[in-house]
């Protein structure tokens, strides 16, 4: 497997990702490039809208022209979050910011252009590497005596690296069952919830306070139910699932280990 870098291989440079199948040739390309700051793509909507649309336009049209099949990841805000149920694939989509606008039509795109493509739609996802909301915990846990946390808005925190493993599993399956899947560790959480675990488990002596997303206000507006149903890929792959709480406790000991 090749690991490259934005410089190695920019999805909003056509020529130089053309360049980059001739030479590697890939049987399978991982999409994991996105715009993925919420509020800023509410004033930034124009390059949102290149990264997680037309990138991805370039990326499927270089799968569709090589044979490659394409696994993109895609997010939980593509829908609207007003019912607390679970989503499954084919409930309707209605992205209430531009962030999870601009990540759908990425999805289409893909789904028109590329009949090999895997969406995996997730959300919440953290781990020991680049910025993600434990390490912000962390970080503010050992500044600060008291934080308050949104507690109104519930979804499924999950770790990178069991997003990686279920992404190694399709492609070692060679199945053809291409199409939308969603994936998240099991379980449902808020953010005062993921906090409140993330202190727990590291030892932070620290109070939290849970807030209604109406005291703490952002320039986008989130889903405040963005759980998602996993049957179709738990089925499809024979896959098992860990539970939220058990991932945070590894990628939070592997953090104490740095």
């Amino acid at each position: 497997m090749y690991f490259l870098s934005e410089a190695e291989a920019n999805i909003l440079d056509y020529d130089a990702l053309k360049k980059v199948f001739e030479i590697y040739k890939p049987a399978y390309s991982i999409n994991c490039a996105a715009y993925t700051m919420v509020d800023r793509a509410e004033d930034e909507q124009e390059i949102a809208l290149k990264v997680n649309k037309t990138g991805v336009e370039n990326l499927a049209g270089l799968c569709a022209e090589d044979g490659s099949t394409l696994i993109h990841i895609s997010t939980d805000f593509v829908f609207q979050g007003d019912k607390p149920t679970p989503r499954n694939e084919i409930d309707v989509t209605v992205p209430i910011n531009v962030y999870g606008q601009t990540k759908l039509e990425g999805e289409q795109i893909a789904g028109s252009l590329l009949k090999k493509c895997f969406i995996i739609r997730t959300g919440w996802l953290y781990s020991e590497y680049g910025n993600n909301f434990v390490k912000t915990m962390l970080k503010l846990g050992a500044e600060r005596e008291e934080l308050r946390v949104i507690a109104d808005q519930a979804g499924t925190p999950t770790y990178a690296m069991d997003l990686a493993r279920c992404i190694m599993n399709i492609i070692n399956s060679k199945s053809t069952g291409y199409g939308i899947y969603h994936y998240s560790n099991e379980g449902m959480a808020s953010w005062y919830d993921f906090a409140k675990a993330i202190f727990e488990i590291s030892e932070t002596p620290i109070k939290v306070i849970p807030v209604k997303t109406e005291e703490y206000i952002t320039k986008a507006t989130r889903p405040a139910y963005s759980v998602m149903d996993k049957s179709k890929i738990k089925k499809t792959f024979d896959m098992e699932i860990p539970y939220w709480r058990d991932s945070l406790v590894v990628c939070i000991n592997k953090l104490s280990n740095k």
